[in-house]
Parts: C-alpha cells; structure tokens; sequence
C-alpha cells in the first residue's frame, strides 16, 4: 500500500487553472475542495506600486539627516578575523534556533527539535537549524574507526572505511528530509499556533555522498535479493526496510551537507539517504546494509511509522511523503501591521517530484489565484511562492495548496480525516488555514491556527 492518499484523494476548485490542469487520479475524478467563508482579498500576481500602499512611509529631510548621523558601530573598529575561526550567526539573531516541545514526547534521549520555518529564506536550512530526531540520543563516532559493511544476498560481501567512500564519484543533490509525524499533533484539532511546531520537522539541505547504486553494483547484489535492511550505530539500532529497486534509483550514502561534514545530529560520519521518502528510512550513523529476500518488520515499521486506519486495520510501509505546502509569512509567528500592500510567501514540496503550481486562497477557498514559483524548481525539494495582496483590514482566512508534478493535489483537512480518521498520526499533508483577526477587531492583526 505505498501508494497511499495518492490513490485516493485530490482536489480541486471550479476557480483554479482551466480544464486541461484539474487533477484527476487513478480510478476517479478529483473532488471538489473549497470552504466558503469571510470576504475575499483582491491577489495578483502582476500589482503595481502604489506609494500610498507602500510599507514604509516617506521621511522629511530632518528624519534623513537625523538617520544618517554617523552610528555608534562607526566609532571604533571591530573585531579581527581570527575572532572567530567557525562562523557564528548574530547575537541579535537568537530567537532563530531549533527549538522542542517539552511535553512531546517521555524524554530527550528520543525526542526531536524543529526547524524556524517561518524565520528561513530561500531553500537551502543552514546546518545550525536542521531539524533533529534521536531514538537514542545523539553520538559522536570517529570517522577514522568508522566502518560501512554491505553482505548478505550479495557476491561479494564487502567493508568501506570513510576514505574509501570518498574514492567513489561523488553526487549533490538539494533535498527535503521530513519526519512522516511532521504535523501529528494536529489530527484531532488545532494544537499549536506556529509554523515550527505545525511543520518544523522538516529541512532541506545539499547532500553529498556516493550513489548507493554504485557500492550496491560493486557488492553485486543476488537475483534473490529485493529488500535492504540499512541499521545504524546509534544505542536504538535504527533499522528500516528498503526495496532494492527503490535503493538502486537515486538513494546515496552521504558523507556531507551544505559543502561540509555531517553534523553529528544528522548522523555523522555518514547516513542514508532517500529522497522524498520518510525521514526515518534515512539511517544515521550507517553502519551496516544487509540484503535480504524479505522486510525485517523492525519496531519501527510495526510499533512506529504506521497508520492506523478508522477500519482498525494497519498501513505501512507508505514511504513517499506527498505533496504538501505551508505559508510562513503572514503565518501565525507574526502580527500584521496594519493595512495595506503584503506578500505572502511560503514552501511547497514533494515527495514524488517536482511542484507544478501553488494556489493561494485568502476567502477561505472560494476563490484562488496562483502564486509565483521564486526558486529553482527541483524534484524532491522545497520551492518557495510568493504572491502580493492588498489587505482591507478584514478577516481573511489564508490557505496554500500545492499541485505536483503527478497532477496529485494537497487536499485539505475534512478530506484527510474522512480517509483515514483521526487516530492516525502520520503523513498529516493537508492544508492549513490562517486566520487573521480583522484590524479593528479585539484580536486585531493577530493570526491563528484555526481548521475547517
């Protein structure tokens, strides 16, 4: 059943794109998914300037000449640079950090922090802020001792040290990792106000590696062989699953993120990689890859990382994280400042390739109007949208949903709960709704998590 909600459910409004772009799955056509409420902002993509819209406002010659007196950071020199050897962020930048739910989970030997979505720019999370996930705590290896064996069904069972790894051809490759939980909490209804903790357990990041492809050719896999079974050297023994023709497609063993080593957090010397599948199939600390003819069926493909479905039945091994999308600005981590001209903006992803387009709707899903894509556009890693609006002052409920390159659309959260209910904690792709509070309410300015 790796085909999940895929097979199951899409999306899409009378407003959006013409006939040629619905999305239509196998089996069925896409069910209608707008929810009619509040009154509508005017969005274009193409607005012009307009000064009295302008964020800033104009400054007599006093206010310039006053704001151009020399600052206290040009009285004196700075510090040399052999101050600091490793680069460090700016103090003033210390909201922006991972941070943890204390009440997640037992204990922080297995327990995860989030990435600041809504504070990141651009595609690429900065190795400081990758979101963390320990099953038994966190390690530190020498690479020196390190060692990567591949055996089982195979022709030739063989070790590599690190320097042997980094004989092979190496690859880079720009790509999401998300924990499959990323979003769990809101199942059952709106828990938390902030974009980190409804979507912060994700990042991407440049990986580098080798193709696993090219160790699994030279191991020489046998006719017998299908599954893989990577395990890590981690005191939990993290251990999944992997088809063998999912490995030989474009899994790779990384050794580097964002031009340097591994952190130790994301599993240092080395770990595995495969793109656009669950975070926790991608192994830290790789030690070890047997061949087998069969799926382990590891504590963490039965007790973790399935879905249970309202039929009591049990769904597993879904791997590929769907399409999905979030805005972060305005979002609830913000205040809106009064009205006026805005631009929203926000990630949309896939597991399953490239996204082909970004809708926004600010009404709720009456109506929506296609954002522009403002990154490179690859497979398997975040793209950022953006769109210009005008805010009235009224209440707007704000919504992003993403279409990818399979014509699956991001569906929303009714239709997520009538498949699959709410005792699930997994693969939470749905929409999620801002609601920001009209400007001369109580509330005013303010944005919300709220559900429909």
């Amino acid at each position: 059943m790796t085909d999940k909600i895929v097979e199951k459910v899409a999306i899409q409004t009378e407003e959006s794109r013409n006939q040629g772009r619905r999305a239509f799955l196998k089996g069925g056509a896409a069910v209608a998914g707008g929810v009619m409420f509040t009154q509508a902002a005017s969005a274009s993509s193409d607005l012009k300037f307009d000064a009295k819209k302008a964020v800033a406002p104009y400054a007599g010659r006093d206010e310039i000449t006053d704001t151009l007196a020399d600052p206290m950071s040009r009285k004196s020199l700075g510090w040399g640079v052999r101050q600091y050897p490793y680069g460090m962020p700016s103090p003033f930048e210390k909201e922006v950090q991972r941070r943890t739910l204390e009440w997640l989970t037992p204990d922080s030997m297995a327990s995860i922090t989030m990435t600041p979505l809504q504070s990141l720019h651009g595609m690429i999370t900065p190795n400081g802020l990758h979101f963390e996930r320990y099953h038994g705590g966190g390690i530190n290896i020498n690479p020196d001792d390190h060692r990567l064996v591949i055996h089982g069904l195979v022709e030739r069972p063989l070790i590599f040290t690190m320097d042997d790894l980094k004989r092979f051809p190496s690859e880079s490759r720009i790509l999401f990792a998300e924990c499959p939980a990323n979003g769990a909490m809101e199942w059952k209804g709106v828990q938390l106000n902030s974009v980190q903790w409804t979507h912060g357990m994700m990042s991407c990041v440049e990986w580098t590696g080798v193709r696993l492809s090219t160790l699994l050719k030279e191991a020489g896999i046998k006719p017998e062989g299908k599954w893989l079974i990577p395990e890590g050297a981690d005191a939990s023994g993290m251990a999944r699953s992997v088809p063998v023709d999912l490995a030989m497609d474009d899994c790779m063993i990384a050794y580097a993120q964002n031009g340097e080593a591994l952190r130790p957090e994301q599993g240092y010397p080395i770990r595995l990689v495969v793109p656009g599948c669950e975070a926790n199939m991608w192994v830290k600390h790789l030690r070890r890859i047997q061949v087998s003819n069969v799926p382990l069926q590891h504590r963490e493909e039965t007790s973790k990382y399935t879905e249970l479905m309202p039929d009591g039945t049990v769904q597993n091994m879904s791997w590929y994280m769907e399409a999905n999308s979030v805005i972060t600005y305005p979002s609830p981590d913000f205040k809106m400042q009064g009205p006026g001209r805005y631009v929203a903006k926000g990630i949309a992803w896939s597991g399953r390739g490239k996204v082909d387009h970004v809708d926004i709707t600010f009404d709720g899903g009456r109506n929506w109007h296609e954002a522009k894509l403002t990154s490179a556009v690859l497979p398997k890693a975040w793209t950022r949208f953006e769109l210009e609006f005008d805010w009235d002052g009224s209440e707007l409920l704000m919504m992003s949903r993403t279409t990818d390159e399979t014509g699956y659309v991001q569906p929303n959260m009714p239709q997520m709960r009538e498949i699959e209910g709410t005792n699930n904690v997994y693969h939470r792709t749905a929409m999620v709704t801002w609601k920001i509070h009209a400007h001369n309410s109580e509330f005013g300015g303010m944005i919300e998590n709220v559900q429909f």
